[in-house]
């Protein structure tokens, strides 16, 4: 079904609100004749949105339950905005803001400001846990900053989901040494008290976040725990294999997956399901992952303390942020193929099930014709990649050949 109706109704309604508050707030917005200036990402945001976010939504939805305390002390931020919580803080509860730190993925990991601006905000889940990418949140300022790498405001009936029209939000995405964006840094408040300097104090609190983190010492790349796991199991310490068994793999699969960790009934039940392995067996597997890891593994609660690459987890984050270029060049294949481990199976449909409705999605041919690739039999694959593909493309008898393969089987 078509998205544009609702698309132009959202620009009315739009049109409608800024029309009341840009002459009130002196705002640049209007065209000669009084006709409101829509800025264009703010409307293909919407665009993008719709197919997604239900504008009547009262709420962000909460990554992982809302426990993030193990992502976030494990972030790359955390060393430099902890140094500046105090300025932080002042900042939020003097002007009335709320200060958020987000991940990569656009999950708020931390916030602080006055009790009563926090409160409003945990309403609409402003608060640690929150996801507010564009997939989850429709247009808002952290969504197009983590999109554009740029800096970024929403004003008001800007945003996609009304809940949110009586707030501005100012942010900055903070990149790493080696360019790579690690999250975002927002100031957050009510419309009335929106601050011509707002963004000018976010941008000079991320420059001073970039400074620190491009002092501080970082840990040695060979160091990092590198685990592979789609079409493949292979797992590096300090560069170099290591050697584990298929059900220590899946234990350190399952944890790369879900960073904020498991109790012990759930990740023994992830593993083996109904059947009947004592549990002496089962912690037996986790001390022998935690001794080839050198540690890394929290008692209590089961998750990883050491950092860790895995292949799944990007291809994962690059779907939430709308990635389908990177999610489809690191999807090398079924999650531990040869895994029966119910935890394992239940990752591995929700990775596949991701990835073909982002192709599926998509507008470019491309997409398609790389999936088509993994998925010789996927006709509706097929024939989405001769959808798209222009009469005169010759890569459409590539398309072609392998749709009349795949309805032949």
């Amino acid at each position: 079904m078509s998205q544009r109706p609702d698309l132009r109704q959202r620009r009315a309604v739009l049109e409608h609100e800024w029309s009341r508050w840009v002459p009130r707030l002196g705002v640049p917005g209007t065209r000669p004749g009084g006709s409101v200036a829509l800025r264009h990402e703010v409307t293909e945001s919407w665009a993008r949105s719709l197919s997604s976010v239900d504008p009547r939504r009262d709420s962000a939805p909460v990554t992982d339950g809302g426990l993030v305390h193990q992502r976030w002390t494990s972030s790359p931020l955390y060393r430099p905005v902890s140094a500046l919580a105090g300025e932080l803080h002042s900042i939020a509860e003097d002007a009335g803001f709320v200060t958020a730190v987000t991940d990569e993925s656009g999950t708020i990991l931390w916030t602080c400001g006055g009790a009563t601006m926090r409160r409003r905000a945990e309403r609409v889940n402003f608060a640690p846990g929150g996801r507010w990418d564009e997939q989850a949140m429709g247009t808002n300022a952290l969504s197009l900053a983590l999109r554009t790498g740029r800096p970024s405001s929403v004003f008001s009936a800007e945003h996609l989901v009304s809940a949110l029209h009586g707030w501005v939000c100012y942010c900055a995405p903070v990149h790493g040494p080696d360019g790579r964006v690690l999250g975002v840094l927002d100031l957050s408040t009510t419309w009335d008290r929106s601050h011509p300097l707002a963004m000018s104090t976010v941008r000079s609190l991320v420059t001073t976040i970039e400074a620190r983190l491009a002092t501080e010492p970082q840990p040695p790349r060979s160091a990092r725990l590198h685990l592979t796991c789609l079409g493949a199991e292979q797992a590096e310490r300090e560069g170099r294999p290591l050697s584990l068994r298929p059900r220590q793999l899946e234990i350190l699969t399952l944890l790369a997956l879900e960073p904020d960790g498991f109790s012990p009934e759930r990740l023994r039940a992830a593993l083996y399901g109904d059947r009947p392995v004592t549990a002496s067996t089962f912690k037996a597997e986790v001390s022998h992952l935690r001794r080839a890891l050198g540690g890394g593994i929290s008692p209590r609660r089961y998750a990883l303390t050491t950092p860790v690459s895995c292949d799944a987890a990007d291809v994962l984050r690059a779907l939430e942020q709308g990635d389908t270029d990177t999610a489809l060049l690191r999807y090398g294949g079924p999650l531990l193929p040869r895994s029966e481990a119910p935890g394992i199976e239940e990752w591995r449909t929700r990775l596949e099930v991701a990835v073909r409705e982002a192709v599926l999605a998509s507008g470019r041919p491309e997409h398609a014709l790389r999936y088509g690739e993994r998925a010789p039999y996927d006709a509706e694959v097929h024939e989405h990649a001769l959808r798209l593909l222009a009469p005169d493309d010759t890569r459409r008898a590539l398309a072609a050949g392998r749709l009349s393969a795949a309805l032949q089987d």
